[in-house]
């Protein structure tokens, strides 16, 4: 463990950085600054607050390849960029949405949620004899309107070739939509190379920083298509000019962002990012996947006892490894896991392992351990 920056307790062993990370102590530190400043001397330093709204949103754009800073905005969660894209688009009686057989509901309810309108949501099975892309690309017909994917999978930790699929929508003059909040920390991730229209992905997963604040990237060619269903002070142009009456919409993505920002939230991201660019995603990504790749030649040598629902091939799979046990069931082993402070989810009908790059391999070797009772 790099024990520079993250204090866990010995007694716990973290494989759950696909839920909620712990954060590292210059996060920690971060908000410990702020507060003091906040219960000291108020707003008094709020331009510097301001430079690291604007230093947080520099380092996203770096970290996704994002053409610019004027493309990205901050928002509370996933869920709500999702909203804003599904509810700023106009849609017809009759178009559809596709989406995957293997969505966390985020991803899935918001579409659904516009079927009174007449919108179809086309989930497209990953689980059959055609590659996920393959899969997903042969539902697009010409009543389709956009496909909004995750990067990987949150339950089976399938990561999908987003170059291709985006490839495809192009193509097809279809709008491209990626969930990418189990990707950013963990594996590499290029809006421009995947041509994403749309990004978003909370904080407070892979990228170790807290809930509550959120990246939203919206490609700047159809920033216009977005019809905005929330306003306010924040997002418009001039907006510390609080006594203009012709307000205008901003030009960037900060149209987005409709009023005060969570400062806290974006001090703590801010912190977080700048250990993430500090490494390196490719030293990040070796390590992750190092990781999984150990715990899945675990797994697949000893068939007799798991059963690995995550995709085997280092292409197709980043930080998540999912497992059922077979000589119990997920829930009982979870149980126990939790009892010797083996901090893991149950997802997708198993075990869902997510060690960070800092993870310790002896902490790996202690969990598998325990595995058989």
């Amino acid at each position: 463990m790099d024990k520079s920056e993250f204090v866990l307790d010995d007694s716990i062993i973290y494989l759950n950085h696909a839920g909620v990370s712990p954060w590292p102590q210059r996060t920690a530190a971060a908000v410990e600054i702020f507060a003091r400043e906040n219960a000291t001397v108020g707003s008094r330093n709020y331009g510097a607050w301001v430079e690291t709204e604007h230093a947080l949103k520099a380092q996203l754009q770096r970290l996704i390849n994002a053409a610019s800073g004027d493309e990205i905005a901050l928002l509370k969660n996933t869920s709500e960029a999702l909203s804003l894209v599904a509810y700023g688009l106009s849609w017809q009686p009759g178009d559809n949405i596709v989406i995957t057989s293997q969505e966390f509901p985020s991803n899935r309810i918001v579409w659904e949620s516009l079927g009174k309108s007449g919108v179809e949501t086309r989930a497209a099975d990953l689980d059959g004899e055609t590659s996920p892309e393959d899969a997903i690309i042969s539902r697009i017909d010409r009543n389709t309107r956009l496909v909004s994917v995750s990067s990987v999978q949150y339950a089976t930790g399938l990561r999908l070739d987003l170059e291709k699929i985006g490839g495809a929508c192009r193509e097809h003059g279809v709008l491209f939509c990626v969930d990418a909040i189990q990707s950013l920390g963990a594996v590499g991730f290029d809006a421009q190379a995947c041509q994403a229209d749309f990004v978003m992905a909370d904080g407070h997963k892979w990228l170790m920083g807290p809930e509550g604040v959120a990246l939203f990237y919206c490609r700047a060619e159809v920033m216009d298509r977005l019809e905005l269903r929330q306003y306010g002070w924040h997002m418009v142009e001039d907006h510390g000019n609080y006594d203009n009456k012709a307000w205008r919409i901003a030009a960037t993505a900060r149209r987005f962002e409709c009023g005060s920002p969570n400062m806290t939230g974006i001090h703590a991201l801010n912190a977080s990012l700048s250990l993430i660019h500090e490494i390196g995603m490719p030293a990040i990504e070796k390590r992750v996947t190092e990781n999984a790749r150990y715990l899945i030649d675990y797994f697949t040598a000893r068939g007799g006892e798991f059963h690995l629902l995550t995709p085997p091939e280092d292409h197709r799979h980043g930080g998540i490894v999912t497992f059922q046990p077979l000589r119990e069931t997920p829930g009982e082993l979870h149980d126990r896991l939790r009892n010797e402070q083996v901090i893991c989810a149950l997802r997708g009908a198993g075990i869902r392992f997510s060690p960070h790059y800092y993870t310790p391999r002896e902490q790996l070797d202690r969990v598998l351990r325990l595995l058989v009772p």
